[in-house]
């Protein structure tokens, strides 16, 4: 039994499990299921097999390795971090030379028709002209995610973490998923949304690696390179695309350290010393690859000073002082809050999303609908409230008189013209006087409503940047309000209340400590800044965890993925295995007949079933449930083990046949359905299989009276799927999955600590 798609009929208390099907519309099931989501765990979401089937097969295998091949296995394992490293920072390229080239092209267009005008009468047309180039990109975007691949939404962010934890994200790291992600993103950005292009790039480096190490495609399926098999397994799989992760964060900000940090902080629930090495690799070799394709394309070749796709420029020459300190606490304050408020407009936005805009053609009309409304506010705002400042940027090429005097030029077409990651760097270091409180004001307000609304809709997307960008707004507003109280200061610079700003908004939207202050770090070059951010992030993260969760968390839970926590709540210390298991078991015995392996896994979607001695199916007794066992516990065949046996026919006249662990990892990760092995009636009534050389005999199992924080803690540290709970007579009684943990939701807002049981729907 496993935590995917689970039956209504058996291996779930009652009270735990929905049926998603109904007599209603299907459509009208399918919203009302989206509306109530965050009360229910999916079943769509299945666990990853993270621990190693040592059974005879296994053994053998592992005999018979030289010394020879297991360095052979290792060193292959380095050169695939070495590709995926190379590849991410290829593709980060890819993506940051398209998004510069189109959006140069869109504002060169739209500021012709702009100098064009000469009065009011033709200011319409550059409006047109703007909302129509953000429409049509984003059209793209949105088309090619909502109708082709839905996964590619967004920044990927929440489902890597999910598939780190041990959750496997249906199509979360196929090769249509990242076509999908690079080609949506370089839209999205060029079309003018407040969004960055810098989160995507940790799911595609994820992407990238999950496929350079199985080293084949099921989109091209003639391509199989078999010196790459070993790594056929969940558990090679998920420490390849940790690498991925981190890979992408290196190539996104130049950080390698900090990619490192954000796949132990953020997602693995495995870690050792060899994979954290395999993994900084592969960063630096992303950052690398990345630094050298910029500085070809930036004309000075081997100039290694380009390290991400995006930094903050130069802080060497800035500094605080202690009684700063306050002021950053006070920064941290705001950026929790604002970070709360933000997560929480938008989960009501999304609850709303899943209920009304489910079809992929409101997908995408909702998608224009923000280009054109954010092309419109920009424009709107940049008429209404235009700032002119003396011309100083005559060599920025984005850079408009619009109504400003000979010799200035708009300051909030300065922000406005450019793309977002332009513009933080902007408010970073664009010198005093640049721009007028009232327009960082009336920025600060639209960019948070419009990033608000955006993040979520069906295009990939990033939330990193439109986090710092308004943080960076409303940090300048806090150094412009500290000049005006303390005029000759000189401690007062705009750029760094402006950085500590977007550190605070950005840590109170994803509740992330150590591994985005050591990103900010690396990012800015100056390692003075580490303890303040490390102090404005740890503020941020305590004020909003105050009021919601963070938002890749909160996306997480909307979504009813059985995601497990870094420990155990506190409430839960007194629940028992035998409270959390499921009862009763379905089981298997040593010598299985054909005919009850195929019922059982045809009328079932567990994924592992208990293998057991002394049990007859046929004698059980429904009015003894409750208290029933299932046999004396042997171990834990898997269910795409029993379909492979099925596949090769290894009963009668195969009995003898010898299969591999090869046979298992040529099937993986795509096992036949039990639905397309057609299997006779006289097979089914005359033939054992003999599961001993194929089941698990080493699994872990648990007594009944175990405690829920030790059962927790084994399943996150050891990345467990099954656990098979049995009685001081090792008698099985129950079974411990990822869900039967999961759907204890404890939540805490204002100091109130609540617990409620959620249901689990049953596909």
């Amino acid at each position: 039994m496993d935590d995917s798609e689970t039956s209504p009929l058996i291996n779930r208390r009652p009270h735990s499990v929905i049926n998603q099907s109904s007599e209603e519309d299907e459509d009208d099931s399918e919203n009302k299921l989206n509306y109530t989501t965050e009360k229910v765990l999916s079943g769509e979401y299945e666990s990853l097999d993270y621990d190693n089937c040592e059974n005879e097969l296994y053994e053998m295998e592992e005999k018979k390795k030289s010394v020879r091949d297991i360095v052979v296995i290792e060193m292959l394992r380095w050169l695939v971090m070495l590709f995926v490293g190379v590849l991410t920072g290829l593709v980060a390229s890819l993506i940051d030379y398209c998004v510069i080239k189109s959006t140069d092209l869109k504002f060169s267009i739209i500021k012709k028709y702009i100098d064009k005008c000469v009065d009011d009468q033709c200011m319409e047309i550059p409006l047109f002209v703007w909302a129509g180039i953000n429409g049509g990109l984003v059209f793209v975007a949105a088309v090619l995610t909502a109708c082709f691949e839905p996964v590619a939404a967004g920044s990927g962010i929440p489902q890597i973490k999910c598939y780190l934890n041990g959750v496997k994200v249906p199509h979360v790291v196929r090769l249509k998923t990242i076509v999908v992600k690079v080609i949506g993103v370089i839209s999205s950005v060029a079309g003018g949304l407040i969004i960055g292009k810098e989160g995507p790039m940790i799911h595609s480096g994820a992407v990238i690696a999950a496929g350079i190490s199985q080293g084949r495609s099921d989109t091209f399926r003639k391509f199989d390179l078999r010196i790459f098999e070993f790594f056929r397994a969940d558990t090679e799989k998920r420490d390849f695309v940790a690498g991925g992760a981190a890979a992408g964060v290196s190539a996104a900000f130049g950080a390698p350290v900090g990619g490192v940090l954000f796949s132990l902080e953020e997602g693995a629930s495995f870690w050792n010393q060899a994979l954290a090495w395999r993994i900084f690799f592969a960063s630096m070799m992303s950052t690398f690859t990345l630094n050298v394709i910029q500085s070809y394309i930036k004309g000075h070749p081997w100039d290694l000073s380009y390290p991400g796709l995006f930094n903050f420029g130069n802080f060497d020459t800035t500094s605080y002082s202690a009684f700063e300190i306050p002021i950053f606490i006070l920064m941290g304050v705001l950026g929790g809050l604002f970070g709360a408020l933000f997560n929480q407009f938008n989960y009501i936005l999304t609850k709303f999303r899943r209920r009304y805009i489910n079809k992929g053609r409101d997908r995408v009309l909702e998608a224009m609908v923000v280009a054109i409304i954010t092309a419109t506010v920009g424009f709107v705002s940049l008429y209404f409230n235009n700032n002119c400042t003396p011309m100083i940027h005559d060599q920025d090429p984005n850079t408009v008189q619009f109504y400003c005097n000979d010799g200035q030029y708009s300051s909030t077409a300065s922000i406005l013209f450019q793309s977002p990651e332009d513009s933080v760097k902007s408010l970073f270091h664009d010198p005093k006087g640049t721009y007028a409180p009232a327009t960082l004001i009336v920025y600060c307000l639209c960019v948070f409503l419009l990033a608000c609304w955006t993040y979520g809709l069906y295009v990939p997307s990033g939330l990193f940047i439109p986090g710092l960008l308004i943080g960076a707004t409303w940090g300048r507003l806090v150094g412009i309000s500290l000049n005006y109280i303390f005029p000759d200061a000189e401690w007062v610079d705009f750029g760094k209340y402006s950085l500590i700003g977007a550190a605070a908004q950005l840590g109170g939207i994803v509740r992330m400590t150590i591994s985005l202050t050591v990103i900010i770090m690396e990012a800015t070059g100056n390692i003075t800044f580490g303890l303040p951010i490390m102090i404005v992030l740890i503020v941020a993260k305590w004020v909003g965890d105050i009021f919601n969760e963070g938002i890749y968390d909160m996306h997480i839970h909307i979504q009813g993925v059985p995601i497990l926590g870094w420990e155990p709540s506190s409430v839960l210390t007194n629940l028992s295995a035998r409270e959390v298991m499921s009862h009763p078991v379905s089981v298997f015995r040593m010598r299985e007949s054909v005919g009850r392996i195929m019922e059982v896994l045809q009328n079932e979607m567990h994924n592992g079933f208990p293998v057991v001695e002394n049990f007859d199916p046929d004698i059980q007794s429904s009015s003894e449930e409750e208290e029933m066992s299932f046999g004396t516990y042997r171990g834990i065949i898997l269910r795409s083990q029993l379909l492979v046996l099925l596949k090769q026919r290894i009963y009668g006249d195969n009995l003898t046949a010898k299969l591999t662990t090869k046979d298992f990892r040529d099937a993986y990760p795509k096992f036949t359905p039990v639905r397309q092995i057609h299997i006779s009636q006289y097979e089914r009534e005359h033939f054992e299989i003999n599961l001993e050389p194929y089941m698990n005999p080493a699994a872990y199992c648990i007594t009944d009276n175990s405690l829920y924080p030790r059962i927790f803690k084994l399943f996150r540290a050891l990345g467990l799927r099954h656990l098979v709970v049995v009685d001081k007579h090792h008698q099985v009684v129950g079974m411990v999955t990822r869900k039967d943990l999961a759907r204890y939701k404890v939540t805490q807002k204002l100091w109130k600590v609540s617990m409620e049981e959620l249901l689990i729907s049953t596909k």
